[in-house]
C-alpha cells in the first residue's frame, strides 16, 4: 500500500493553513495579522496591495490550533468528496470565490477584521447537501442542512462573541448557489 495525495486542493489548503499558523507562532510573529487577516470596515486601504491580497488569504489564517482544527475537521471530511465530485480546479475556484465574497462583505459591513476558513466550511457543508440533486428538485437534505446549520448561525449572530456568523451564512449561501448552478448529477450525465 502507498499513500495517495487524493484531494490536492483540500490537502494543499490544509497544509498551507498549518504552515501559516506554525510560522505565525514561531518565526514570523505578526505574519497572520499582516497577510492572513482581512481588515474591517474603515481599515481597508484600496491603495494597499496587502489589503487586496488578504481578501483571499484570510481563509488560510487562524487564531490558534483550536480554530484551525475545528475548521479543517470539516474541510478534510467533506472536501475530498466534493473534490472528487466537482474536480480539483472547480473546488479551488469555489473556495477562492467564497473567500473573496466573505472578505469583501466583511470590509463593507463590519469594523472587525476577519480570518479563518469558516466561510469555506459552510460553503462545503451546503454544497455537500447537493450530492443527489436533480434539476427540478430540491433535496430534503439541503433544506435540513440549511435549517440546522444556517439557522443556528442566525440565532448565534445575536450573541456577543468573536465568531463571524456572517461569514458562515455567506459561505453557506455560496455553497447553495454553487450547488444549484452546477449540480453534480448534470456534470456526470454530460461527461464523455
Amino acid at each position: 500500500m502507498k499513500l495517495k495525495y487524493n484531494a490536492p486542493t483540500v490537502l494543499t489548503f490544509a497544509f498551507i493553513s498549518a504552515v501559516v499558523l506554525i510560522l505565525s507562532e514561531t518565526l514570523l510573529h505578526g505574519l497572520r495579522e499582516v497577510w492572513f487577516m482581512v481588515p474591517g470596515k474603515g481599515s481597508f486601504n484600496p491603495r494597499s496591495t496587502r489589503c487586496w491580497v488578504t481578501l483571499v488569504t484570510h481563509m488560510a489564517g487562524h487564531a490558534d490550533w483550536t480554530h484551525l482544527i475545528n475548521n479543517f475537521a470539516f474541510i478534510l471530511l467533506i472536501g475530498p468528496i466534493l473534490e472528487e465530485t466537482y474536480g480539483s480546479i472547480s473546488l479551488f475556484i469555489m473556495i477562492l470565490i467564497t473567500a473573496l465574497v466573505t472578505g469583501a462583505l466583511n470590509i463593507i459591513f463590519f469594523k472587525t477584521s476577519l480570518m479563518g476558513a469558516s466561510g469555506v466550511v459552510f460553503m462545503m457543508i451546503l454544497l455537500a447537501s447537493f450530492t443527489n440533486f436533480n434539476k427540478g428538485e430540491i433535496p430534503l437534505t439541503f433544506i435540513l442542512v440549511l435549517v440546522l446549520y444556517l439557522g443556528r448561525e442566525l440565532f448565534n449572530s445575536f450573541s456577543s462573541n468573536n465568531i463571524s456568523e456572517f461569514a458562515h451564512i455567506v459561505g453557506g449561501f455560496c455553497g447553495s448557489l454553487f450547488g444549484f448552478l452546477n449540480p453534480p448529477n448534470d456534470r456526470q450525465r454530460t461527461a464523455p
